[in-house]
């Protein structure tokens, strides 16, 4: 009983707020027709089948030549685990190679590059990223083009 009498409050004091209704010719209001809530048509027309209510999926357009959002999630899923290796040379400056993985991979934080190139000076290599096997191919060609020695190897386990 303790338990209806706070949601009793709670209605009782939201129907004391002052309500405003529309006014014809009222600029502020949304809604200007006949009916006063919005939720009994759009109800109604999500419950007609295939009138494109709430359970219809979106048709989505696709180009040709162009895979649909769907297919890339799924071969991103279905793609086994790749990492990008960096490893250690002594041609390069430290601030170059964090300049050059900021560049070369996508949402590559100072801290984040700072911390690869650190660990790839001090122990020989590191991995720069996980991802699928076309990205890392993409991602090891392009530092391998602005003068770093990189590698990639499948990841056991996704690890």
């Amino acid at each position: 009983m303790e338990a209806a009498v706070p949601s009793r409050v709670a209605l009782s004091a939201a129907s004391r707020l002052p309500s405003r209704h529309a006014v014809a010719g009222d600029r502020s209001s949304i809604y200007k027709g006949r009916c006063q809530s919005l939720a009994i048509p759009m109800a109604l027309s999500a419950a007609a089948p295939g009138k494109g209510g709430v359970l219809d999926r979106p048709a989505e357009k696709t180009t040709p030549g162009r895979k649909s959002e769907f297919d890339v999630k799924k071969s991103r899923k279905m793609t086994p685990p790749y990492r990008v290796i960096l490893h250690n040379d002594n041609y390069n400056r430290r601030e170059y190679v964090v300049q050059v993985l900021m560049k070369v991979i996508p949402g590559m934080t100072v801290d984040n590059a700072v911390n690869i190139m650190q660990e790839a000076h001090v122990n020989g290599l590191s991995v720069v990223i996980i991802c699928s096997q076309s990205e890392a191919e993409e991602h090891c060609t392009s530092l391998r083009g602005n003068g770093l020695r990189s590698s990639i190897e499948p990841a056991s386990g996704g690890c």
